[in-house]
Parts: structure tokens; sequence; C-alpha cells
């Protein structure tokens, strides 16, 4: 029970810091972005404390871990997948162009009428 009410009030601490964000629209940015900060870090910490929160916090960790892993392509790997990737999509334009009028003339034919 005691794990429900610490995840509503981590719950009700990030919307305090989001909406202390648009409480202070009239100041300064910085102070606006520090509100919104202020109220995660607090939900944050109060959600560290439930079972839950470490397992959710825990997998947050492990994405990130697994992001650093991903391997990015070469600008040369790169244009020349985006090469390939255009001309198949003309090749199967081009094909499906020739598809669509072959059914346009089959359709007229079978109806009876002439182009």
């Amino acid at each position: 029970m005691i794990d429900k009410i610490k995840l509503v009030l981590s719950a009700l601490l990030l919307a305090a810091g989001i909406a202390g964000f648009y409480m202070l629209a009239d100041k300064a940015l910085v102070l606006r972005i520090l509100a919104i900060l202020a109220g995660l870090a607090v939900a944050i910490a109060v959600l560290w404390t439930t079972p839950q929160g470490q397992m959710a916090l825990g997998f947050v960790g492990e994405s990130v871990a697994e992001a650093k892993k991903v391997v990015w392509p070469t600008r040369k790997e790169t244009i020349q997948t985006a090469i390939a990737v255009f001309i198949l999509v003309v090749i199967v334009a081009a094909f499906l162009a020739v598809v669509d009028i072959g059914f346009a003339y089959m359709v007229q034919w079978l109806m009876g009428r002439s182009a």
C-alpha cells in the first residue's frame, strides 16, 4: 500500500514540476526549466524507493546502454543504400504502372468498351 502511495506521490511531483513550468511563464526560461528539472529529480528520488520504480529505472538504464551499442553506417554506406532504395522505388513504380495500365485495358475489354 505504501508503494502505491509513493508512486502516486511521484506522479504528482512530476505534475507539479510541469505545472511550475507553466505557472512561471512570465519568468526567465532558465527558472522555468529549473522548475521542471526539480520536479523530475524529486519524482525520480521518490520513485527509486519503490520496487516498481527501481525496475523501471533499471530498464531505462539498460535501454541507454543498448542504445550506446548501436553502430551507425558510414556516409558512403548511407549514400549507397539511399541510391539502392531510390532505384528500387523507380523499378517498382514502373512495374505497378504497367500492371495498372494492363488491368485498365482488361477491364475495358471485358466490359466491351473501347478506349
